[in-house]
């Protein structure tokens, strides 16, 4: 597996796993590093 970092639209932040968003920017901000490793965790089990 590996990671990249891609510039996207202003103020956009999201997570992708094999193309597919498993998290984003809220509303009310970032989500934090513990919700980005459990959505990532999430999505390579679901494969």
């Amino acid at each position: 597996m590996t990671a990249e970092m891609k510039v996207g639209p202003t103020g956009s932040f999201f997570v992708d796993v094999d193309g597919r968003v498993v998290i984003e920017k809220r509303m009310l901000g970032f989500p934090d590093e513990d919700e980005i490793v459990a959505a990532v965790g999430k999505a390579l089990r679901a494969r």
